[in-house]
């Protein structure tokens, strides 16, 4: 069994080629670890409609099923404006893109450090 980064690496490749295979918009992934305790990674996409979003959630849960991932939490997944699946390692977020853009959660977790800016 892989552990740590290595295993959220892998996770992150899966979620990843299963976001594009789905056709999802603006993948963004932001790498987390250390600066907070909810996951190694957080995915931030777009889908072009509620359909489109649920369809990318759908086919994402089911290849993280497929490869032994399966125990994801999942949110939002009836309304199709925002999903949000945690694998534990990796926070994906896929939203419609006018509910992406009143969030903006990648400009906020890709602000720098406090001690980054200080040097």
């Amino acid at each position: 069994m892989e552990r740590g980064a290595d295993a959220a690496a892998r996770a992150l490749e899966l979620v990843l080629a299963s976001l594009e295979d789905s056709k999802a918009e603006d993948i963004v992934s932001i790498d987390i670890a250390g600066k907070s305790a909810l996951g190694d990674y957080m995915v931030v996409v777009s889908g072009r409609s509620n359909r489109h979003v649920s369809a990318i959630s759908e086919h994402l849960i089911s290849d993280l099923k497929d490869e032994g991932l399966g125990s994801a939490r999942v949110e939002g997944l009836e309304n199709g404006d925002w999903v949000l699946i945690d694998t534990g390692d990796i926070i994906v977020h896929v939203f419609r893109p006018e509910i992406r853009e009143v969030y903006n959660l990648e400009r906020m977790w890709a602000t720098p450090d406090i001690g980054d800016r200080l040097h």
